[in-house]
């Protein structure tokens, strides 16, 4: 039985939870957050919000559907109470809008891998490897609850490299079973000037426990050191890489490079002109590849000053320094018999917007190399930053599968 304070309670909690405060409350900030799912951040500050509401879509739901039933209650009280209803289905609607698109997105994708791999594209890789990739494009209790991440060893801080006295670090993240895996080096985004080895360390925890070695490499930031000195140091990263490989469990036959953003960048630089690894597979996630074109077409709303941010890197802009932007761009190294690439672009990127990624892709294609576009339509810039989000749970489920098929498979066979 109920202690007789508790059963005091319960009506003051009931009164409570139907109180008009509650229900305005509630309609106020879930219509607040639900609007940044359409609504572009025109400032840095607030962009935070546009890249997080998709990723909140269900929680969105969730929200938008309690203060609904709320309002319900009360809609015989006023005519304020029809304005929350309304308000309360527009928000979600809009909270809805990534779930909706979602089956139309995951189809297009997964035709078009078959189309590029194969419709058996997965047959080669050992059943216990399969056996560990996401069952499904979404899993709507991960989005509440977080995507599991199993325990792996990870080595901090290992210093590979010195430049101009600068300290370059990496993290290792492998297996708990000692063996021999196909790496991931990894790279990661910030305009160029800021980030760590330590971003998105859920992704690098997450590949580890499936089976492969995820190297999270530094290089020197922009504007102190420009371009193409972030270059030099992923070179001296993948010759030390090299080095320790035997000590690290590492195949050095089965590598794959990836990148975020300004990594993704400097990863396509790399696979595509000269490695000092053989690179088996390019993963590319919202990568800027044709700066001169960036500069000229900026974003609308720009809150990163893109212009500023390339100013930054090469040291001027594209009619002082056209042939250094020239040199720094991706898609000018396009050409046959390149290893194969995921391009995954959000539709909504007000920082490298998706049709750079589709021009990449094109062009791709037309020398003849595998490429395979994974285009999100309700996705901001970084939205991965949320690792349990709609748009990760698709670009996780495609990505662990093209590696995969690219580092995984039993027929190996040279690309290049």
């Amino acid at each position: 039985m109920l202690h007789k304070k508790n059963r005091k309670k319960l009506p003051l909690l009931a009164a409570f939870l139907v109180s008009p405060f509650i229900s305005w409350f509630l309609s106020a900030i879930a219509l607040f957050l639900s609007l940044w799912v359409i609504v572009p951040a025109p400032t840095l500050f607030l962009y935070a919000l546009a890249v997080g509401a998709p990723e909140i879509s269900p929680w969105l739901v969730g929200i938008n559907t309690i203060a609904l039933l709320l309002n319900l209650l009360r809609r015989h009280q006023g005519k304020v109470y029809i304005i929350l209803l309304i308000c309360n289905l527009f928000a979600l609607i809009l909270g809805l809008l990534p779930l909706i698109q979602f089956p139309a997105a995951n189809a297009a994708i997964a035709t078009q891998v078959q189309a590029v791999l194969g419709e058996n594209y997965l047959a080669a890789v050992p059943v216990a490897h399969r056996a560990q990739l996401r069952p499904q494009p979404f899993i709507l209790a991960d989005a509440f609850r977080g995507i599991p991440l199993r325990k792996v060893r990870i080595d901090r801080a290992i210093v590979f490299a010195n430049p101009d006295g600068v300290s370059l670090q990496l993290n290792l993240y492998r297996p708990m079973e000692i063996g021999k895996y196909p790496a991931i080096i990894t790279l990661y985004g910030g305009a160029w000037q800021r980030g760590n080895p330590d971003s998105n360390e859920e992704f690098s925890r997450y590949m580890a426990t499936q089976g492969y070695c995820v190297v999270a490499i530094a290089y020197r930031h922009a504007p102190k050191y420009r371009f193409p000195a972030q270059l030099d140091d992923v070179q001296a990263a993948l010759s030390y890489i090299k080095t320790h490989a035997g000590d690290w469990e590492i195949d050095l036959d089965r590598i794959a490079l990836m990148g975020r953003s300004a990594g993704a960048h400097l990863a396509m630089l790399t696979a595509y002109d000269s490695s000092v690894l053989p690179v088996r597979a390019v993963v590319n996630y919202y990568g800027p590849n044709d700066l001169i074109r960036g500069y000229n077409d900026p974003p609308f709303p720009d809150a990163i000053n893109v212009r500023a941010v390339l100013r930054a890197f090469l040291g001027g802009t594209p009619d002082e320094l056209n042939e250094l932007y020239h040199r720094a761009s991706p898609i000018n190294y396009i050409k046959p018999n390149l290893p194969p690439s995921l391009l995954v672009y959000p539709g909504r990127d007000h920082i490298v917007q998706v049709k750079f990624g589709r021009s990449l892709y094109q062009r791709l294609r037309a020398t003849g190399d595998r490429a395979i576009l994974l285009e999100i339509p309700w996705a901001e810039h970084a939205f991965d930053a949320v690792f349990n989000g709609p748009s990760n749970q698709l670009a996780l489920y495609y990505t662990e599968r093209f590696l995969a098929h690219a580092l995984k498979s039993s027929d190996y066979q040279p690309f290049n």
